[in-house]
């Protein structure tokens, strides 16, 4: 502990998934201490400084300081982001939506504050992946989080195949997510080729007014299947053994 003695906090806060009232989804210490934080690192300067004045309209977001952490960023700046915390200020880190360093690029942030012997803590608030698991009644003792599936028709038909079978083999729920405008298509690509007993969960517009959340066989999703075209959505995979 004594290695963070004169250094500030990165606070890892989730935000919310949709659009929904901040403070129905954040944690009470989550949306507090967005409004005394002075130095931000978030993906998208235009969503963060949004979300900033949803939470409390009389920031004066001019006085506070943003870096961007995201694909145009140069990985030689990174470091330098987290000055302010070795001078003794706390920074807060921001998700685009949900949890930081989950499927974001946070995590490099979090690797660099760890080895400068900065404080990480991660607060409670929105996760899809874990909220997805929740509610999959799913395994929930043994996960994979794979990310994205394959794009290429043929890799990703053998990418499922081979998640079902390490589920059935490991007893293991599979998890991966999609670019929304792929998700129909992924669907059937599902529900094609995988075992009709193999369960599968889709939890899409999770927290928000359009949540929707259904798991079961996949035989029984043939005559169910939504349109989840441009609708963010989770989807897991378990083929009890």
């Amino acid at each position: 502990m004594s290695t963070y003695t004169g250094k500030g906090t990165l606070y890892l806060i989730p935000t919310p998934l949709g659009e929904v009232t901040p403070t129905e989804v954040m944690a009470v210490e989550a949306y507090t201490k967005v409004t005394i934080v002075k130095y931000f690192i978030v993906e998208q300067l235009r969503t963060a400084r949004r979300l900033l004045k949803s939470i409390d309209k009389s920031l004066d977001l001019d006085t506070l300081t943003f870096f961007e952490l995201n694909k145009f960023t140069d990985p030689v700046q990174i470091e330098s982001f987290l000055k302010p915390a070795l001078e003794g200020a706390d920074i807060a880190l921001l998700s685009e939506a949900g949890s930081p360093c989950v499927a974001d690029p946070g995590a490099v942030v979090v690797g660099h504050a760890h080895r400068l012997g900065i404080r990480v803590s991660p607060l409670s608030g929105p996760s899809s992946i874990i909220q997805s698991l929740m509610a999959s009644g799913f395994n929930g003792q043994s996960f994979t989080f794979h990310g994205y599936p394959p794009i290429a028709a043929e890799e990703r038909v053998r990418w499922i195949k081979n998640i079902e079978k390490d589920s059935f083999s490991k007893n293991q729920t599979q998890i991966f997510i999609e670019t929304p405008f792929r998700n129909n298509s992924l669907l059937e690509t599902l529900l094609k080729y995988c075992q009709p007993g193999t369960k599968l969960c889709v939890a899409s517009n999770i927290s928000t007014a359009q949540e929707w959340i259904f798991s079961s066989d996949v035989s029984d999703w043939k005559n169910k299947q939504p349109d989840l075209h441009k609708k963010p959505a989770v989807f897991l995979l378990w083929r009890p053994s």
